[in-house]
């Protein structure tokens, strides 16, 4: 497989996690959060990591019910993996965020703002993913 950069998204209302990795080292990398509630100042700022990355495809974190069932933050994390596709035109990929909070948590040793530790837990679960057949 070819080397990808990847980036991931840890989606929320208020603010997004961010994290960087690629396919040749196969290691996730927090990167930054993105506070803001204004959709604009969101997209702006994520169309300016775009730019400067340039990722061959970005994941967002899926948030489902313990159950694994979907939930309301389930089809706003959809909604913002499609408006990520139809804005930039990038190729997206969900994966099962459940968990990854509390695993950023222990990674960081604290409970300050863990959103980034949270996309890199994230992106790390889909670089561990074994490559389809």
């Amino acid at each position: 497989m070819p080397e990808e950069t990847l980036l991931a998204f840890d989606f929320g209302e208020k603010k997004i996690g961010v994290a960087i990795g690629n396919t040749l080292t196969r290691h996730a990398r927090p990167l930054e959060i993105i506070f803001s509630e204004v959709r604009d100042v969101r997209f702006a700022r994520i169309e300016a990591l775009l730019r400067e990355w340039q990722p061959h495809r970005v994941v967002v974190g899926l948030a489902l019910a313990s159950d694994g069932g979907e939930q309301p933050a389930t089809a706003r994390c959809r909604r913002f993996a499609n408006q990520l596709h139809g804005r930039f035109g990038v190729a997206v990929e969900l994966v099962d965020e459940r968990g990854s909070s509390v695993q950023a948590q222990q990674l960081l040793g604290t409970h300050a703002a863990d959103d980034a530790m949270a996309a890199a837990v994230i992106l790390q679960r889909y670089l561990d993913k074994p490559p389809a057949p």
